[in-house]
């Protein structure tokens, strides 16, 4: 939905074709999130089949432009009055790394947790020097920030499931461990 409205929005600036839409994207976003032409190009038809949008001639190069309708103004104005929902949350690759690390026998965790940890805070300081250097762009700036809020909540869920997996590991240790005695007559029992 992202890419739809966020192409919906750029038509909101004026008549374009999707070359421009994807370079307009990738300039207003850092180029943080690589846009494929194709994918343009196959949003732009969807966007003209739900008559969000309509091709209005080619230019001189045979590109076809594209303007958004009164449908699509509607359309990304109600986009940016909306919230965005957190009710599904998208796929996680790290949390679901460190979810099958935990269940999968002789993973080191702790060096899962301690890769990941050192790469996240490399991007950070990334990141924080591309701020630093290129600060005048505004829309560049607020994605850089979300980028760098995001690094640093990472760390500090890195951090606490550190100290979950130590305080697991602990708790293990400290159980107590069923006699020779009980061992047998609980395996007899599950007989």
């Amino acid at each position: 939905m992202t890419v739809r409205n966020a192409l919906l929005a750029l038509l909101e600036q004026g008549p374009m074709y999707g070359y421009q839409l994807r370079s307009e994207f990738e300039k207003r976003t850092g180029a943080t999130w690589p846009l494929n032409v194709g994918q343009v190009y196959t949003t732009l038809s969807r966007l003209e089949r739900d008559g969000l949008v309509e091709g209005t001639g080619a230019d001189a190069e045979g590109h076809v432009i594209y303007r958004a309708t009164p449908a699509g103004h509607d359309e990304v104005a109600a986009w940016f009055t909306t919230p965005v929902a957190r009710t599904q949350p998208p796929r996680d690759e790290l949390a679901i790394k460190l979810a099958l690390a935990v269940t999968v026998s002789g993973v080191d965790v702790g060096t899962v947790i301690q890769q990941q940890r050192s790469a996240t805070m490399a991007a950070m300081q990334d990141y924080t020097r591309l701020k630093r250097v290129d600060d005048q762009d505004l829309a560049w700036s607020l994605v850089l920030d979300s980028l760098v809020f995001a690094a640093e909540a990472e760390i500090r869920w890195l951090d606490h499931c550190e100290a979950r997996v130590r305080r697991a590991a602990r708790a293990a240790e400290d159980a107590p461990r069923p006699s020779q005695h009980q061992a047998s007559e609980t395996a007899e029992v599950a007989r």
